[in-house]
């Protein structure tokens, strides 16, 4: 059809009287229609950011978004399609299936036949399995497609690596305060009225917000439809008004920060009460009780470690009680969790260790492990040395050897220092004991 068919032709809405009446969400009208216009992501489309890189080629390659909604995921796909002249098609996960994908696929084939490319937007592209997953690789490989998916969650844990190595992943963070005070001005503007919120209630509603862009907006509409003609909201009106608390911290800025380093700092210090305080102010300020999981495990391997090795077990098993029971009654798991790392042994011994030995193999470069060492499968190797005079160490006295595993080049290195903590004080025993065989049966050899 021509456009000035098109043109002629009225909608079923416009011959109803309401094509240009039908409302539209605040978020919808001011979506951006130029990449210049995302706020928030500066790194990856400021001057020097990843995609404003990629565009001055003019060439696209295929592309992970990770972030938390409401970052401008969906917005910049679409852009870049547009900057990039290629068809946007958008397909989610959610509803989309084996038999959706082929459809997109031959779509993609039969518009590159007429020499016009195809971005496909894939919306939380991590709920698709694994063989789904796998359908886009032929498409992605021979340029029938430019892929762009979208995922909240951590694509290395939830992407195929082979659809992985064929993408780059840009990381989509949460809007600052900043940001989401330029989209409220923006809506202003637009809008041609100013917010009716004095400046402690606009703090508020920017945190209430919670760094979601799509969220501000539609909280900004909120405020708007409950507005009276000169009426002023201050922070505890709008809290009423909105029936939605403000959080006690704003989880992308320095409350969120000052908290978590507060909680795993009184778990280090062996202080549960403390540790339990701030644990009970982020789950109550909203915090994703996940993220507070992931990060006692983390206490548990870096300041409980083999002091008491049944830390990481509880930690682990906290997380799992609370997926398995959700909100709230899983949150005393971690809760139980906090307390039993809070009251371990603590010892970092492991994780300096691991620091040190990291540095060593930097620095060291790659050398060969011993030749006593190596299995010797061909002829050839075996005449080298390889896996001469090895000695089983279940037929040692002792089940110990006391052989030197260490490249030549680098000599006996020492890097795990156990205290006399915790369950470690029997691992030093045990190291010591080892020690003195070595010396005994010659371990330098």
């Amino acid at each position: 059809m021509s456009a000035k068919r098109q043109q002629e032709t009225p909608t079923l809405f416009a011959a109803a009287g309401l094509d240009h009446d039908a409302p539209h969400p605040l978020p919808d009208r001011l979506r951006p229609r130029a990449l210049s216009e995302v706020v928030g992501q500066d790194h990856i489309l400021g001057p020097d950011g990843a995609l404003t890189r990629m565009l001055e080629t003019r060439t696209l390659g295929s592309l992970v978004f990770w972030g938390p909604p409401g970052t401008g995921k969906t917005t910049v796909a679409r852009l870049l399609a547009d900057a990039t002249d290629l068809h946007f098609e958008q397909i989610s996960a959610v509803f989309s299936g084996v038999a959706d994908l082929k459809k997109a696929f031959d779509a993609a084939r039969a518009r590159r036949e007429m020499g016009k490319g195809t971005l496909l937007f894939v919306d939380e592209v991590h709920r698709f399995n694994r063989a789904q997953q796998d359908s886009f690789l032929p498409v992605m490989e021979d340029g029938t497609v430019v892929l762009v998916g979208a995922t909240t969650e951590n694509p290395s844990f939830e992407l195929n690596a082979a659809l992985l190595s064929r993408a780059r992943v840009l990381v989509f963070h949460s809007l600052d305060a900043a940001a989401i005070e330029k989209l409220f001005a923006h809506a202003e503007a637009v809008e041609g009225k100013k917010l009716p919120l004095d400046a402690e209630a606009r703090a508020a509603l920017a945190r209430m917000a919670d760094g979601d862009g799509r969220a501000a907006l539609t909280l900004v509409e909120e405020v708007w439809r409950s507005a009276r003609p000169g009426e002023i909201f201050n922070a505890a009106q709008l809290q009423d008004i909105l029936q939605r608390r403000a959080p006690i911290y704003d989880k992308s800025a320095d409350g969120h920060y000052n908290l978590i380093s507060a909680l795993h700092k009184s778990v280090r210090g062996s202080d549960p009460d403390a540790a339990l305080y701030y644990l009970a102010r982020m789950l109550d300020a909203g915090e994703d009780p996940l993220f507070l999981a992931r990060r006692v495990v983390r206490m548990a391997v870096e300041d409980i470690g083999l002091a008491d090795p049944q830390a990481l077990v509880i930690a682990n098993a906290a997380k799992d009680a609370f997926d398995f029971l959700g909100h709230p009654e899983g949150e005393l798991a971690i809760a139980q969790a906090v307390v039993y790392l809070a009251t371990a042994p603590k010892s970092n011994a492991v994780y300096t260790a691991f620091g040190a030995a990291m540095q060593t193999a930097k620095q060291a470069g790659s050398l060969l492990p011993p030749k006593h060492i190596l299995n010797a499968p061909t002829g050839l190797m075996k005449s080298e040395g390889y896996g001469a005079a090895y000695e089983y160490d279940h037929d040692a006295p002792d089940a110990f050897s006391g052989q030197d595993y260490f490249p030549e080049a680098l000599g006996r290195q020492t890097f795990y220092d156990p205290p006399e903590r915790g369950f470690e004080r029997e691992i030093r025993k045990r190291l010591e004991y080892w020690a003195k065989l070595r010396k005994e049966r010659g371990g330098s050899r």
